[in-house]
């Protein structure tokens, strides 16, 4: 017969205070994900602090006796958060009050910051989206496995006493999870990424926040001046949502709001299409027979109100489409309602809360002009905690390795597979601006592998691909394919942070020079990195260098130059560097072919025949540096 330790609040209290971060873990990870992670760690900390009884001095009957010497106090909380965990994730009936973790907690609660543990790697993110597939019951059978190191006797006995009906089905459930290669589930487990204790801070989204602020004094201003002389309406949006007044009615302008109008592409016009890019891409989604959804959208868009949020990409215009737009997509994507349209020049994302009976709306534009199938396979559908979600394009295969996530910073790390439903939605996967990283302070870059192509996401609508390769070599940059060109790649990541909510198309890293390094140094690398953008202008271009042993060192930049690109493939760039005896050198390299020699004048004076130069100059000293071409011309260093 089972045996029940009695438990009073001192002692529970105790086990408490000692075990708190622990116990704020293992609710974190118990509790539905669909919470988002700034409310899994406020409502993880609420419901730890809510596991105590209310009354001193009084015993409280545990959960089944603790085995393997637990501390008893230490069960009866567990048992208590665990159970409290489950129950936020379970439905409720029509008419019952929200559970705990089904709301906002009251205690304790943060205003205009949004918290959430560190990124981890790609590693804890793909036990993470695992995790998030699993019911409730399932990730507690895991956690407390993996976690607390219990058996499946022992689980079974803590699920059934927190209420599970089936703990079989629960623990097997939990034996699906496929853990990534060479990792132990504890160590993931343990890892910041799971950690609600080790958190991050940001600001929530400022404008919105004033923009609220002000439509609330608004609002309650017309409600006291005109309540008593009207009703409130009930039945929330009209038909055209949160769209601003009609204006003077115009043929073409009221053709590009009739939802019936919407151009819709057959499922295989992009096999036969002369450039497949989005205007190939068919309409997807379980939503894309709602008229209503489909009006509100093209309303928006033509009149967007003050409630609704806009953003546009660098020199994307953002008024209403000529004409009928061509429908993409529309279905529910986690908690928002999201519809996507192109027209020719841009992809215009609407986003509603699901269900679109009142509140406001956001609407997105990106510019994406002459997309062809190397830049138009995927489109964001919706951001959520540092996680996002893509549409990809009809041409990326079905195949088990046709979706995967890769780390940047590890390139010989195998991807990790990422599920898509057969409309092409992917799973949840981490953004690499997740946490704001910079150069300095940049741990993963994860990119979204679809077939042959790399990409990444910049912020923006539609994200950026990935290349490497000459810009003067036949056919120009090509897709990161192999071990060297995803080495070249993990020195150049973390500098991608520098370019997002640029309107990037696409960027190109290409090792342009090897160099000896005097002294008996090694063999430093020269790169130049180069985003370019959908609008053909405000291009940037980064030179690297990188010693042995040493970071890689930005040595020059330049906006809107065309070195390193198709129209001028050459580059030059130089730097101060000290070497292992303490000398230091003026060092110089170009590449792009058709150098003759480097020259170095200024605070340092020398040359050399080719594309490389090595002088030795004084600490501090400013040279300036040119190359001479074979036709007889020069080319100065990237500024």
């Amino acid at each position: 017969m089972e045996q029940h330790a009695v438990v009073d609040v001192e002692q529970a209290e105790a086990a408490l205070i000692e075990h708190y971060p622990r116990l704020v873990r293992l609710g974190y990870l118990v509790l539905p994900p669909a919470l988002g992670r700034n409310r899994r760690v406020l409502t993880a900390h609420a419901l730890v602090q809510r596991a105590l009884p209310r009354s001193r001095g009084a015993e409280v009957a545990a959960v089944p006796g603790p085995r393997n010497g637990d501390d008893p106090g230490y069960a009866y909380v567990r048992q208590q958060v665990l159970r409290a965990a489950l129950e936020a994730g379970r439905p409720r009936g029509r008419w019952q009050l929200p559970r705990p973790g089904q709301l906002p907690p009251l205690l304790p609660q943060v205003w205009g910051l949004r918290l959430f543990p560190r990124s981890g790697g790609a590693d804890e993110l793909a036990l993470d989206q695992a995790l998030a597939a699993l019911s409730g019951p399932g990730r507690a059978a895991y956690v407390l496995r993996a976690l607390e190191s219990r058996t499946d006797r022992d689980v079974r006995r803590l699920l059934t006493a927190a209420g599970v009906a089936d703990p079989g089905a629960a623990l097997a459930e939990a034996d699906g999870v496929r853990v990534p290669a060479g990792s132990r589930d504890a160590a993931l487990l343990e890892s910041v990424e799971f950690d609600p204790c080790s958190l991050q801070a940001r600001p929530t989204d400022l404008m919105r926040r004033r923009q609220h602020t002000r439509a609330a004094v608004a609002a309650a201003a017309a409600v006291v001046v005109c309540g008593t002389l009207i009703g409130l309406p009930s039945g929330g949006w009209g038909e055209d949502g949160p769209a601003a007044p009609p204006y003077a009615q115009n043929a073409a302008a009221e053709q590009a709001l009739d939802p019936a109008r919407l151009t819709r592409v057959s499922p295989t016009a992009w096999k036969s299409a002369d450039r497949p890019g989005f205007a190939a891409w068919p309409a997807r989604g379980s939503r894309t027979g709602d008229t209503a959804l489909l009006r509100r959208a093209l309303a928006v868009w033509a009149r967007p109100g003050s409630s609704v949020q806009v953003t546009t990409t660098p020199g994307t215009p953002s008024g209403p489409a000529a004409g009928p737009p061509q429908l993409l997509f529309a279905g529910d994507v986690d908690a928002a309602t999201v519809v996507l349209l192109h027209d020719g020049l841009r992809v215009v994302r609407y986003a509603e809360s699901k269900g679109g009976t009142g509140g406001g709306a956001a609407l997105d534009f990106a510019r994406v002009d002459a997309a062809d199938e190397d830049s138009a396979t995927a489109v964001v559908l919706g951001r959520t905690d540092g996680n996002v979600r893509y549409l990809t394009a009809p041409w990326v295969g079905d195949g088990a390795g046709d979706a995967s996530v890769r780390d940047l910073l590890k390139p010989d790390a195998a991807g990790q597979p990422l599920h898509r439903d057969g409309d092409g939605v992917t799973d949840a996967m981490r953004s690499p601006l997740a946490g704001q990283p910079t150069p300095n302070d940049c741990r993963s870059w994860p990119a979204l592998q679809l077939g042959g192509h790399l990409v990444t996401d910049l912020g923006e609508l539609v994200p950026a691909r990935l290349t490497t390769g000459s810009p003067a070599a036949s056919g120009g940059p090509h897709d990161v394919d192999g071990a060297t060109p995803r080495g070249e790649w993990a020195h150049a990541a973390c500098h991608l942070a520098t370019v997002r909510g640029q309107g990037v198309r696409s960027v190109n890293v290409w090792q342009f020079a090897t160099q000896p390094l005097p002294g008996g140094g090694g063999t430093a690398e020269w790169s130049c990195t180069r985003a370019e953008t959908w609008r053909g202008t405000g291009s940037r271009v980064l030179a690297d260098f990188r010693a042995p042993s040493a970071p890689v060192t930005v040595v020059a930049r330049a906006e809107g130059s065309p070195a390193c690109g198709a129209r001028e493939p050459r580059v030059l760039a130089g730097v101060l560097w000290k070497s292992h005896g303490g000398a230091w050198y003026a060092l110089a390299a170009a590449g792009g072919g058709d150098v003759v020699s480097l020259t170095a004048t200024g605070g340092v004076h020398g040359s050399a025949p080719g594309p490389l130069l090595a002088v030795p100059a004084a600490q501090g000293a400013q040279a300036k540096v040119a190359a001479r071409l074979a036709g007889g011309g020069t080319l100065g260093p990237l500024q």
